[in-house]
């Protein structure tokens, strides 16, 4: 009897040992593979009209120096006929790097009440992210870029900038300028606007739980119901008003994580704190024109490179090349090459 008791007791031991674990879903895990849950860092875009390549860009630009390799989720709000094309390619870059980034892709979703007038607001949807706080009921906090956005730097350093939030602020943005005498705001705009000189919407730190328990979306459209009539630039013109009269709400980022041709046309008014661009604003169309070559390049070197790929012969290389031709040293831009490139050179530029 004692023999059998032992036999049992062995097998019943064999098997706790060689059964797989599982997770708090119920998912098996190999126990020599164990890898923690990690909270994704949501990136939100908004995708209409003739933006699917600049979106798809975007993207690439996000996981390529997402070099801490942080969970990526992005959420992409965008019309029917746009959903194949975008999720066919977001499928076989998944299908490169499984592990580092998921996807969905939205449907469009303004309020039924003046949902054609909300929809077309300065460009076509553009104001869809004004109601991102009823729509991502399960999200805490995300970035909203631009289509016209690409990443130079770590998601993760600019993430950090939630840290630094206060307990009212609920949002984080860059000035829309830097020098009173190019300003828009200050000597245009028919409207309150935030502090001296405005803010670009471009890149967007939200802190979707703040706002909601700010009932932001109230304030969005008792705003648009007041001053629609005298606003030029959309859902920009709406955060500005609103941060007018909340400016306690907003925390404000330095200019590099929103750099745009305003900031190098003329002169160099972007003082960066470390000397590199994070995040560049291809607006007004400088991604696809020849007027300030250096933002061209940057966009068509992003957009050749293959994702999964070296980084560094495939990336890297060709953009400094590309950076040093004659037309971009002699333009007004073409000065901060050496910001571009810094980051990128950190990252990549030992890999091999």
């Amino acid at each position: 009897m004692c023999f059998l008791c032992l036999i049992g007791i062995g097998i019943l031991i064999y098997f706790v040992h060689q059964r797989p674990s599982c997770d708090h879903k119920g998912m098996s895990l190999n126990r020599n593979n164990v890898q923690p849950a990690r909270t994704p860092f949501y990136i939100v875009v908004v995708c209409c009209g003739q933006r699917v390549q600049e979106t798809l860009v975007m993207i690439k630009s996000a996981i390529l120096f997402n070099y801490e390799q942080e969970y990526l989720k992005f959420f992409i709000f965008t019309e029917k006929e746009k959903d194949d094309e975008l999720r066919e390619k977001l499928t076989d870059w998944k299908s490169i790097l499984p592990a580092l980034f998921d996807f969905d892709i939205l449907p469009l979703n303004f309020p039924s009440q003046n949902e054609i007038e909300w929809k077309n607001l300065f460009k076509p949807c553009a104001a869809q992210r004004l109601f991102l706080p009823s729509l991502l009921t399960d999200v805490d906090s995300l970035l909203y870029v631009d289509t016209d956005i690409l990443f130079l730097s770590p998601i993760s350093d600019i993430w950090n900038f939630f840290k630094k939030f206060n307990d009212s602020q609920i949002a984080a943005l860059t000035p829309e300028h830097e020098n009173e005498n190019i300003g828009w705001y200050n000597r245009f705009a028919r409207h309150p606007f935030y502090g001296r000189l405005g803010v670009n919407s471009g890149v967007m730190l939200m802190n979707l739980t703040r706002m909601r328990e700010f009932n932001w979306e109230k304030h969005i459209l008792s705003i648009h119901e007041e001053y629609k009539l005298r606003i030029i630039w959309g859902d920009q013109d709406i955060i500005n008003i609103l941060f007018y009269y909340y400016p306690d709400k907003l925390f404000v980022m330095p200019c590099e994580y929103n750099y745009r041709p305003d900031h190098c046309m003329y002169m160099s008014i972007c003082n960066m704190t470390d000397s590199s661009v994070k995040l560049i604003h291809g607006n007004r169309g400088y991604f696809h024109a020849d007027r300030q070559p250096l933002f061209k390049i940057i966009y068509e070197s992003m957009e050749s490179y293959q994702l999964g790929s070296n980084a560094n012969t495939n990336f890297l290389m060709p953009l400094r090349a590309a950076l040093y031709r004659k037309s971009v040293n002699e333009s007004s831009c073409g000065k901060i090459s050496t910001e571009v490139l810094k980051i990128a050179t950190k990252l990549f530029g030992n890999s091999y």
